[in-house]
C-alpha cells in the first residue's frame, strides 16, 4: 500500500512527478525471409529500434494523469520511428483501502491482453527480445496495443490471493501494420477504427506462484475503397486468451493458449474471410547467478483450425500464396544479461517452420518466401 490519503493531501503534486524512459537496440539476422528490415542481407538488420519516455504526476491522492511517447522502428523507413502517443490518460481511484481498489481511467490505455500486451515494449519486462509472435502479433501490432475510450479496473485482495478485473471500451488503433496484412497497402481508399471492447480477469495466488488470466476482446474496422474494382472491406477479430504461469524462485512455467475467430466482409474467399485461428506456447524460463536467466518456447501458430497445413488455402490463390503462410512453429532459445538494473543485453535464437506470422511489410512477394529458415537476434536495453 501506498502514502495514506492525508499525507499524500500534504504533499504537493509537483513532489510526485515522475519521468522514466527506455532504449532498446537489436541486431536481426536471418538464413531466410526478412525480419524488421533485409536481415537476410549482408551482416544482417539494425531496424529493429524502442525508445520511450513516460511521465506521470498525482494532482490529487486518487487522481493519476500518465502518458508515454515511444519512437518504435520495426524495419521499414526511418521515418517509422517518428514518436507517437503511446498512452495518456487520467486515473481515478474512487476506491482505495486495504480490501479492493475500484477505478477508471479515461484516455488512450494499454489493452490488458495476455500477460505481456501491457507492457510489450519495455524490454526489461519481456522474457526474451521477441514475445511469442503466435500470440503477440508484431505485423499486426497496433491493433492489439490500445484503445481511446474508457476503462474500469477493480482489484481484491484476498485471504489467498488477489483478483484484478479490467474492461475497456473505445477506439481500437489501426496502423499501415494492419493495412499491410489485409494487403491493401497500395489500395486507394481509408482503413478506419471501429468500437471496440476487451477485458480480463486476472487471479494472482499466494504471492504470485501461481497466476491465471482470461482475457477476451473485439476489434473492428472498415477499408473504404476509392476505387470500384475494390469492394469496401469490414474486419472483425474476436481473440480469446487463456493464460497460466507457475513461479519459483529460480525458474518460471509459461503457457498461453488462444482461440482468434477473424471475419472480413467484402472478401469472397472463404478460406479467409471467417476463420477461426489457435495459438499456443509453452515457456520454461530459468535464472541462475543471480544476473542471468535462459529461456526455451515452443510457439506455434495455425491462421486456420479447419486448413491446419494451408494446403487448401493455397489451392484458391492458384499457387500465388503458399500454404506455409498459414502457420508457423517456432523453436526459441534465449540468454538475458542484467549487469547493471538499467542495463540488459540479451540474445536468442529462432528455428522456425512456416511464415504465419513474417511481416509483409518485409516479406511483399510471399511466394519468394522459405517455409524452413532460422532467426539469431541480439538486443542491448537500457532505462531510467
Amino acid at each position: 500500500m501506498g502514502l495514506s490519503a492525508h499525507a499524500q493531501s500534504d504533499e504537493h503534486p509537483m513532489d510526485t512527478l515522475q519521468v522514466h524512459g527506455f532504449l532498446s537496440q537489436a541486431l536481426v539476422i536471418t538464413d531466410d525471409n526478412n525480419f524488421f528490415g533485409h536481415s537476410s542481407r549482408g551482416g544482417g538488420s539494425l531496424e529493429f529500434t524502442e525508445i520511450g519516455l513516460n511521465v506521470s504526476l498525482r494532482p490529487h491522492h486518487d487522481v493519476l494523469v500518465a502518458a508515454q511517447m515511444l519512437s518504435r522502428r520495426a524495419g521499414g523507413a526511418s521515418s517509422d520511428a517518428q514518436p507517437e502517443l503511446d498512452y495518456g490518460l487520467i486515473d481515478y481511484q474512487m476506491v482505495s483501502n486495504q480490501q479492493r481498489t475500484f477505478g477508471v481511467q479515461l484516455g488512450r490505455f494499454k489493452n490488458p491482453f495476455g500477460f505481456y500486451n501491457q507492457t510489450r515494449d519495455v524490454a526489461f519486462t519481456r522474457p526474451s527480445i521477441l514475445l511469442p509472435q503466435s500470440i503477440y502479433f508484431d505485423r499486426t501490432r497496433s491493433l492489439a496495443l490500445s484503445g481511446d475510450g474508457v476503462s474500469l479496473y477493480h482489484e481484491e485482495r484476498l485471504a489467498t490471493g488477489v483478483l484484478r478485473t479490467q474492461v475497456g471500451a473505445g477506439q481500437a488503433q489501426t496502423g499501415e501494420d494492419l493495412q499491410s496484412t489485409l494487403r491493401l497497402e497500395d489500395v486507394p481508399g481509408k482503413l478506419k477504427a471501429k468500437q471496440s471492447a476487451i477485458g480480463q480477469i486476472r487471479y494472482e495466488h499466494d504471492g504470485s506462484r501461481i497466476i491465471a488470466a482470461l482475457s477476451a476482446a473485439q476489434a473492428k474496422a472498415s477499408f473504404d475503397s476509392s476505387i470500384s474494382e475494390q469492394a469496401d472491406i469490414s474486419f472483425r477479430f474476436r481473440p480469446v486468451v487463456l493464460s497460466l504461469q507457475y513461479n519459483e524462485e529460480l525458474w518460471s512455467l509459461t503457457g498461453e493458449f488462444a482461440l482468434r475467430r477473424t471475419k472480413l466482409g467484402g472478401v469472397e474467399n472463404r478460406l479467409v474471410n471467417d476463420v477461426t485461428g489457435e495459438s499456443w506456447y509453452f515457456q520454461y524460463a530459468r535464472r541462475f547467478a543471480s544476473e542471468w536467466q535462459w529461456l526455451v518456447r515452443y510457439d506455434s501458430l495455425t491462421s486456420n483450425r479447419a486448413d491446419r497445413n494451408g494446403k487448401s488455402f493455397e489451392e484458391s490463390t492458384g499457387g500465388n500464396i503458399p500454404a506455409h503462410t498459414r502457420f508457423a512453429d517456432d523453436l526459441t532459445f534465449g540468454l538475458q544479461w542484467t549487469p547493471h538494473p538499467q542495463v540488459m543485453l540479451s540474445g536468442e535464437y529462432h528455428n522456425v517452420d512456416g511464415t504465419g506470422w513474417l511481416p509483409i511489410q518485409d516479406n511483399p512477394d510471399s511466394s519468394a518466401t522459405s517455409r524452413h529458415w532460422n532467426m539469431w537476434l541480439f538486443q542491448l536495453s537500457v532505462r531510467f
